[in-house]
This record gives structure tokens, sequence and C-alpha cells, in this order.
């Protein structure tokens, strides 16, 4: 950042623990302005006595509760007056097969990682038109995962709610008026070392899929078997987030991680192979002509 620039502020949500947590830090080091948003405020004591409020706002929020949602977005417009990205972070995932996971832990997964995240995104685009200055617009980063590319065994609802979010992402971005000056990127992580495995709520195997061989059971086996080390730096990861948020012209999605790329072109590629399987399918459905 040269002297002519001044600092960004940020908006993250989720900064607890994690990716949130490690971009939060991130920001600070680079003399960024940073509103980081949480339930638990207290967890970031050590960075609230570190740094000066004019670096950094820390507030509660829930952000499945949308009344905290527009008192948090009030409070960045009444104190900075601007905002210049907004990063959906906050979520968490859960295990267990389709046919046995519980509706009320899926839902309140829904709420969380998909319904919160679509209710700030419309608050964040509605700030950088309406709030900040004409031209200036604003930079959306919505975290998805590479798991909203290619779905896996055991993490259905997980998935779901991150196809969910990359439909409604750049549905969005398909929306918006060039005019407004607002980009929108999806981060898709691959596997990274971060808490997210331990906060997992994580259902038993169901009997019918417990058999050695079976995709359930070789996903778990693989998730139980992960060492430290073997996943992605989070510092580094939230670092290419940085730079996303300096580019004139930012991607649409940004896979992150070599695992993240060859599941998304596994995809790619499987969805190809199936397309041209069944072409012929499509021949010959229009109205015949008289």
């Amino acid at each position: 950042m040269t002297s002519q620039q001044q600092p960004k502020v940020w908006f993250v949500t989720g900064s607890s623990t994690g990716l949130g947590r490690c971009l939060v830090e991130y920001l600070l080091d680079k003399n960024e302005i940073v509103v980081a948003t949480l339930r638990k405020p207290d967890v970031l004591a050590d960075l609230k006595t570190k740094y000066p409020t004019t670096q950094i706002l820390i507030l509660p929020l829930d952000v499945t509760v949308r009344s905290e949602v527009d008192a948090a977005f009030d409070q960045v417009k009444a104190i900075f007056g601007r905002l210049d990205v907004v990063v959906n972070n906050a979520g968490w995932a859960m295990m267990g097969e389709v046919e046995d996971a519980a509706e009320d832990v899926a839902r309140s997964l829904f709420e969380c990682n998909f319904w919160a995240a679509a209710y700030i995104s419309t608050k964040a685009v509605k700030f950088f038109r309406e709030v900040n200055k004409p031209g200036v617009g604003g930079r959306l980063i919505n975290v998805s995962s590479v798991t909203g590319l290619h779905p896996f065994p055991t993490t259905a609802y997980y998935c779901a709610s991150k196809y969910a979010l990359e439909a409604l992402t750049q549905a969005l971005a398909a929306e918006l008026d060039p005019e407004w000056k607002i980009k929108i990127t999806l981060v898709e992580p691959g596997h990274t070392e971060t808490s997210v495995t331990d906060n997992t709520k994580e259902a038993p195997i169901h009997p019918a899929y417990n058999k050695p061989g079976l995709p359930s059971v070789d996903f778990r086996k693989i998730v139980a078997e992960r060492k430290p080390g073997g996943g992605g730096d989070p510092k580094k990861l939230v670092a290419k987030w940085y730079e996303l948020a300096q580019l004139a012209d930012p991607p649409m999605r940004l896979p992150l991680g070599q695992d993240a790329l060859y599941m998304a072109r596994a995809q790619i590629a499987a969805l190809t192979k199936n397309l041209d399987e069944v072409e012929s399918w499509s021949a010959d459905l229009t109205f015949d002509k008289e």
C-alpha cells in the first residue's frame, strides 16, 4: 500500500477461528481497517488490545439473525462511512449419509451457510451502491469450497449449501449494473489446515452404508486419517484473498489449492463426458413443422 492509498475497510464474518481469524490478522498486519464479526467477541480480546479502535472494530454477530446483521452494517456506516470489501466467511460443516442426516441440523446448516450469506450479500451490494461514493463500488468475496463444485459422500448437505451459494452468487453477479463498480468472487478452497474439521457435526455412519469399500466408509477414513501439514497453509490462502481484492477485474471463481483445481477439473471432465453421451437425446425435440 503506497502512501497515497488509504486503507480499505473490510467486513469479515466468522472471525473467531480458522480462515476468518487468519484473514483478520493478515489484514491488520497490512494496516487495513477490519470490522471483525463473530458471536463471541471476547475471542479477539488480544487483537482489541494490540490494535487501535481506528483500525479494528469487533462486533458481536450471529449471521443468522437479520436484525444483528442490519445493526452491524449500520455501525460500519456510522463509524467509517464507507466499506470496501465484504467477506462472507461464516459457516460450518456436517457429516452424515443423506438417508440418516438429522433434518434439524441440516436446516440449521443452511441457515448459516446459505441464507445468512445470501442476506449479507444483499446488504453488501446495497451498501456499496448507496453508501459508498458514486463510482467507488466494492468487493464481495463469498467463501465457498471445492465441495461447491464437486460433492463428496457423507457431506451432501454441506456440499448442497455451497452449491446453493455458488448459484446465488453467480446469478447476483449477473444482475448487477456495471456502473455500480461492484465485483463479486467465489473463493473455493481445497483442504486447508484449520479448525473446520474439529467443528464439524458428525453423525455415526448409517448401518446400511457401513460396508468396507463403500464410498462413505472410505471418505470417513480419509478424513479421520488426515495428518497435520497435509492441507493448505491458511496464512497463504488468505494472502490470496487479499491479492484478489486488489484486482481491477477479479475472476468469478477462484479455486485455491492443487486439490481444488484437480477436483474442479475432474467435475468438468465428468460433466463433459456425460453431455457427450446424452447429446443425441436432445435431437428433434422441437415441434414438428406442418
